[in-house]
C-alpha cells in the first residue's frame, strides 16, 4: 500500500534534455574546472568519495540515484517495481543528459549508467570520468545488508555481482579517465588519490585542504 501511494507521486515522466556532448579532448587542455563524474559498481564509494570530494573542490555535487528520487518521490526500488528496470534506465539517462549540461559539479552515477551508449557519450564528452573499481568480493561485503540495491534482492547477490563487474568493468574502462583502486585505502586516502590524479593532470585547480 505504501508502495502504491509512493508510485502515484510519480506518475508524469522526467522531461527529456537533450544532451550537447562537448569535443573530447586532451586532458592537458581542458578547463581547470571540469566537471568530475564518478563511475563504478554499487559500493564502490562513488558518493562517498565524490561527496568528499566536491567539498575540498568548493563545488557542487550530486547523486544521480538520489536525483531522481527527490524528482519522483519514490525510492530506487519502488521504481523498478513499478516501471520496471527498462523504465528507470530511460529516467537515469533523462537525468544524466541533464545533470551533464551543469558547469562545475562533481556527480556520482548509478552503477548501471554506463549501460547505454547514449550515457557513456554524455559522461566522456562534459567532464572527467573517474571510474572507482573494486572486486566483486570486496563490492559484496560493503553491500550485502543493504535493502536498498534492487538488483542485489536474489539468493546469491555475491553471483550478481561477479555476473555485473563482468559486463561492466569494460564499459566504466571505455569512459575513464582515470582508474581508481579501492580495495585497501581510506576514504580520505582515496579522495587524496583522486585529487592528486586531478590536479597533476591540470583538470582542476589547486583543492582545499581537508
Amino acid at each position: 500500500m505504501a508502495q502504491a501511494r509512493q508510485g502515484s507521486r510519480f506518475a508524469s515522466k522526467l522531461r527529456h534534455t537533450p544532451a550537447r556532448l562537448k569535443q573530447r579532448k586532451p586532458l592537458q587542455a581542458r578547463d581547470p574546472h571540469a566537471n568530475v563524474f564518478f563511475v563504478g559498481l554499487m559500493g564502490a564509494g562513488k558518493t562517498t568519495v565524490g561527496r568528499a570530494v566536491a567539498r575540498r573542490l568548493d563545488r557542487t555535487f550530486f547523486d544521480s540515484d538520489h536525483e531522481i528520487e527527490a524528482r519522483t518521490g519514490a525510492r530506487i526500488p519502488v521504481i523498478f517495481e513499478l516501471e520496471g528496470e527498462a523504465g528507470f534506465r530511460d529516467r537515469e539517462a533523462q537525468m544524466i543528459a541533464e545533470l551533464t549540461q551543469r558547469e562545475n559539479i562533481v556527480l556520482a552515477t548509478g552503477g548501471g549508467a554506463v549501460l547505454r551508449a547514449e550515457n557513456r557519450a554524455c559522461l566522456k564528452g562534459n567532464g572527467i570520468v573517474v571510474y572507482l573499481r573494486a572486486n566483486p568480493h570486496d563490492l559484496w561485503l560493503r553491500t550485502r545488508k543493504d535493502k536498498n540495491r534492487p538488483l542485489l534482492q536474489t539468493d546469491d547477490p555475491k553471483a550478481r555481482l561477479e555476473a555485473l563487474y563482468e559486463v561492466r568493468d569494460p564499459l566504466y574502462r571505455e569512459c575513464a579517465d582515470f582508474v581508481i583502486e579501492t580495495g585497501r585505502p581510506s576514504v580520505n586516502g582515496l579522495v587524496n588519490m583522486v585529487l592528486m590524479q586531478l590536479e597533476l593532470a591540470g583538470v582542476v585547480a589547486k583543492p582545499l585542504q581537508a
